[in-house]
């Protein structure tokens, strides 16, 4: 049903004759805006993810060096 509703909302005529011509704004169903933002989430819970990883390899690294003092 998506791909019949993109087909029929593209403007027919909008064909460019050059590569300096924009394409015509065409708007994006409930469908697409929803997995489009959870595609954003994904990447941004991968990034933080990396993030917290690294942080967490930085507090191992201080305790052993914690453990290592106090003895």
């Amino acid at each position: 049903m998506t791909a019949e509703k993109k087909s029929e909302t593209a403007p027919k005529g909008a064909a460019t004759t050059s590569e300096k011509t924009r394409k015509a704004w065409t708007p994006k169903s409930p469908v697409e805006v929803v997995l489009e933002q959870i595609g954003k989430q994904e990447r941004k819970v991968a990034e933080l993810q990396q993030e917290l990883d690294a942080e967490k390899t930085t507090l191992n690294k201080l305790l052993q060096a914690k453990k290592v003092l106090e003895a």
